[in-house]
């Protein structure tokens, strides 16, 4: 009676022909189906980990050598074969093969075809379960630090514009109305402050991301007298993780990194969404160049914001990314089950898409050519001083806020029935509303003496501008780019 594993009707070999496989085929007689290699597979992505596989591995060994679990001349052998490895895939010259399945196995096999028996020691005391969920660990750690290092290059791009630009007076909005003057280099700075909070965030992620699975085995750790403190350190984990069941599980790290990369793509978003609208002649507060820009290939003056756009558009891709792990992961049990074999490809793309953006946001703001006088006429539209005259209202005559505010909603509301801005009624309009203004209000209704009043702190009075420019370039320069 043919074995319950092997398709109705097959023999040994299948009905694909296939043999048993060479990782796991003592128990089967049979080999899998085209579909389900192709299903099962995983190295035409998680090849990206292989020199975090082939450190996890040497770490592993060197521990089992020094723990007497292995000799230490087929330790030597294995660290020698995994280097010479190394130096094949970078080269371009490995044969990765799909019947392999992973990285893992890709490498084990190359490894036994260069320096024989000797190879199958390296899987001693580990299995495929600590070997990814370590191998990945190490991976979005670098990504984290990749990604550190972007954010940290996008905030010089920023701080070097908004010191440019700490006087430049521009329309601040809300509701995409205009609604006080601001500065752009104020503007500006609040991506600065946005990429420095993603970087915290990533930071906090790393912190708790840096313990070593390596060691848990496939769930319940192993009885091979193993040193996991000791493979900790040299692979740079904190110390190794306390629970092998959790330690092969938990991919709670790369959902924190995706959190992360999210919130940082929505920042670059953002800032993408306000240049595609500020490179419109509508606004025309900032060109760029040909670098940045695209035509079209039916109307000739045509000069289209695309990587600003692609920006704002691939903000999707990764938060999409957030919520397919996130799915993946809601309904399994302890401990591994196959489908966080589908953990890697979102984190990939993730981590690639929040790198180009941020490199294109960093260049864009670099590129931008600012057209400070649009800015400086449209931050007067709209009635932008109206607030500063209830503001001078209270202070000078003494009124509540809140009256202040009705009494300057009826001159503007006067402004609007002659077509004018507010700080062109004359005296005697003004006083038809509040007869108590005086010829002084005038000093307060322009643009610029409107943002030099903005003194409080986090305001956006030029001088406070270049105050928190010199702050936030200082703390850059201790924390380090990246």
């Amino acid at each position: 009676m043919p074995s319950p594993n092997v398709t109705k009707g097959a023999k040994a070999k299948g009905k694909t022909g296939a043999k048993a496989s060479a990782i796991w085929g003592g128990r089967f007689a049979a080999g899998p189906s085209a579909v389900m290699a192709a299903i099962n597979a995983s190295i035409s992505f998680d090849r990206r980990l292989y020199a975090q596989d082939i450190a996890a591995s040497k770490a592993h060994c060197a521990m089992l050598a020094r723990q007497g679990i292995i000799a230490k001349a087929d330790a030597r052998a294995i660290a020698k074969g995994l280097d010479a490895i190394k130096t094949e895939i970078e080269a371009g010259r490995f044969p990765f093969k799909t019947e392999l399945e992973d990285i893992h196995m890709n490498i084990e096999a190359r490894l036994a075809e260069k320096i024989g028996a000797k190879a199958g020691r390296l899987h001693t005391a580990r299995s495929r379960n600590d070997q990814v969920a370590t191998d990945f660990r190490l991976w979005v750690r670098d990504a984290i630090d990749r990604a550190d290092r972007g954010l940290a290059a996008f905030q010089a791009a920023l701080l070097a514009r908004a010191g440019e630009h700490a006087a430049t007076v521009m329309p601040g909005f809300t509701h995409l109305q205009s609604a006080q003057p601001v500065t752009f280099g104020h503007h500006l700075l609040a991506y600065v402050e946005m990429a420095e909070r993603d970087r915290g965030r990533f930071a906090d992620a790393r912190k708790r991301l840096n313990e070593s699975p390596l060691g848990a085995a496939a769930l319940a750790g192993t009885s091979f007298p193993i040193d996991r403190h000791a493979t900790a350190k040299a692979l740079g984990f904190e110390r190794p993780m306390a629970n092998s069941l959790d330690a092969v599980s938990d991919r709670d790290f790369a959902l924190e990194f995706l959190a992360a990369a999210a919130i940082a793509a929505v920042h670059l978003s953002r800032l993408a969404e306000e240049l595609v609208l500020w490179t419109t002649p509508q606004f025309g507060f900032v060109a760029l160049s040909d670098a940045f820009t695209t035509g079209s290939s039916i109307m000739p003056q045509k000069r289209n914001p695309d990587a600003a756009e692609l920006v704002r558009a691939k903000s999707g891709r990764v938060i999409g990314a957030l919520n397919a792990l996130l799915i993946v992961m809601k309904g399994l049990p302890l401990a591994y089950g196959k489908d966080m074999q589908d953990d890697k490809e979102p984190v990939f793309e993730a981590a690639d898409t929040l790198e180009l953006g941020l490199a294109a946001m960093t260049g864009m703001v670099a590129d931008l050519a600012v057209n400070e006088t649009r800015m400086r006429e449209a931050a007067g539209a709209g009635h932008a001083t109206a607030t500063d005259l209830a503001d001078w209202l209270v202070r000078k005559l003494g009124m509540p806020f809140r009256q202040a505010h009705h009494v300057t909603g009826r001159i503007v509301r006067l402004a609007e029935a002659r077509g004018l801005g507010i700080e062109e009624l004359s005296l005697a309009e003004l006083r038809v509303v509040e007869p108590g203004i005086t010829a002084e209000v005038h000093r307060v209704l322009g643009v610029r003496r409107s943002v030099q009043s903005r003194t409080s702190f986090g305001g956006t009075a030029p001088a406070n501008v270049r105050k928190a420019v010199t702050a936030a370039a200082l703390r850059l320069r201790k924390r380090g780019m990246g």
